[in-house]
């Protein structure tokens, strides 16, 4: 590892990263390499945990060569010196952003999406000029592998490359001084990143997660609502970390609402053989869900099998804020459901839990988001649909607080693994005496009207 970084920050030193012809040509070749390996790593990620074909299109490379393409596209224009305005206490004089890469970046993915979120934040690295070490999750073991493959085929591994392992290969990378860290993953293993980072005060990305709450109001359109809520709760089995984890159901329409709820579940036919749903990762994550199941409280679903890892689509009902299902992020295929009339109570109880990676409304009422959005705090979201804010290029993706810190997608990615380096420049022309010694009395009136004081 020592040897790879060395060689990452001497490569790094030849300034080879840093033109925007090199940049668009490596965004370019990583789309090439991409979709030469994409059956190879579709059937990676199957052996892993049974995730089909059209959902590892779907969910892993479609946002890949968006983010692709919009770079390729608009690199120039974001890595381009700007020009902003000057105050008047330095006129004459020209005031100048320039973005520059920060270095030899550590990019630590997460195995629920194991392409997009290893290869989603490298696009913005190679796009703003680093090189880059890529640490996969080991618990995709067979996706991870690819993933190396992949990369120590078609690139250099002093601009590009793949760590594998677990826990100690990570401490081990997490010891050296990398010039930026991103990370995705729970809180808890944030906190471990943040804290061997800020050893040698290395700025750090964390993407992370939390329970992310969907809030139902009376005037809420059921048909349409239940059908984006199935997708986007059942997708990968519920392992995903912007998925609705509880939902705040409005008493008045309840009871049609969970029919719905029931009718759509069951149309969509969720199983292992109709390759629109996958296994629960592992064992120790199997038997973590499947304790925070009720059966007294099961609405629909219920069933497990631990030998295929799998748990149906489960909804859970009559759930209060004291029951195991609401203490933690399930990240799983378990849905419980609060009954509220009161929409302040609503709020108040989302307001006891740490902020959330996402939040969702659904509802009619323009004043309603106006009121609820203006009260809670919350990465990323969405009014009237589930997960699909992650899709547009457009709009920074991150958490708040506990949920994470630093966003990416897009330019806000080129800005996350960039700097922002500001100068002025100034004619050598003339020179105004005003700040000048001797301090006299006439100069200090002048500097007050300048500045505003």
């Amino acid at each position: 590892m020592g040897t790879i970084i060395q060689q990452q920050k001497e490569y790094f030193n030849t300034n080879a990263t840093k033109p925007i012809s090199f940049r668009i040509g490596q965004l370019k070749k990583l789309k090439t390499v991409l979709k030469n390996y994409e059956e190879e790593l579709s059937g990676a990620i199957f052996r892993d945990f049974q995730k089909g074909g059209f959902n590892t299109f779907l969910t892993e490379f479609s946002g890949l060569y968006v983010e692709l393409n919009q770079a390729i596209k608009n690199l120039g224009r974001w890595a381009k010196i700007r020009r902003v305005r000057t105050n008047l206490l330095n006129f004459p004089c020209g005031s100048y952003i320039m973005p520059e890469p920060l270095g030899v970046c550590l990019i630590i993915g997460a195995w629920n999406y194991p392409i997009n979120l290893s290869i989603a934040p490298a696009i913005a690295a190679i796009a703003a000029g680093n090189t880059i070490i890529m640490k996969p999750s080991e618990l995709t073991s067979h996706t991870s592998a690819t993933l190396a493959k992949m990369i120590g085929e078609n690139f250099d591994p002093a601009y590009f490359a793949v760590v594998e392992g677990g826990i100690k290969e990570t401490t081990a990378l997490l010891e050296q001084k990398f010039d930026k860290i991103f990370f995705t993953g729970s809180p808890a293993v944030g906190k471990i990143v943040y804290q061997a980072a800020a050893k040698n005060l290395i700025p750090v990305s964390l993407e992370l997660g939390g329970k992310s709450p969907m809030v139902i109001a009376a005037d809420a359109k059921i048909e349409i609502c239940v059908k984006r809520l199935v997708w986007g709760k059942f997708l990968n089995a519920g392992q995903t970390c912007i998925a609705p984890d509880y939902l705040l159901l409005h008493k008045k329409i309840e009871k049609p609402f969970l029919e719905a709820l029931r009718k759509e579940i069951l149309a969509a036919k969720f199983s292992l053989e109709n390759n629109n749903y996958n296994q629960i990762i592992n064992e120790r994550n199997f038997d973590r869900l499947v304790s925070l199941i009720r059966p007294e409280k099961v609405f629909l679903g219920g069933d497990y099998d631990r030998s295929i890892r799998f748990i149906a689509p489960t909804v859970m009902i009559n759930i209060s804020e004291d029951d195991k299902v609401m203490e933690e992020e399930i990240f799983g295929p378990i849905l419980p459901v609060i009954s509220y009339e009161d929409t302040d109570a609503a709020i108040k109880l989302i307001r006891t839990k740490s902020k959330p990676l996402a939040f969702y409304l659904f509802t009619e009422s323009h004043a309603l988001r106006k009121k609820i959005f203006s009260e809670i705090s919350f990465g990323g979201g969405a009014v009237n649909d589930v997960l699909m804010h992650f899709s547009n290029d457009k709009l920074p993706f991150g958490g708040v607080g506990y949920s994470g810190m630093g966003s990416y997608h897009g330019e806000a990615g080129f800005k996350t693994f960039s700097h922002e380096k500001s100068f002025i420049q100034k004619p050598t022309l003339f020179e105004f005496p005003i700040k000048y010694f001797p301090y006299n009395n006439w100069k200090l009136p002048v500097i007050r009207w300048i500045v505003g004081g």
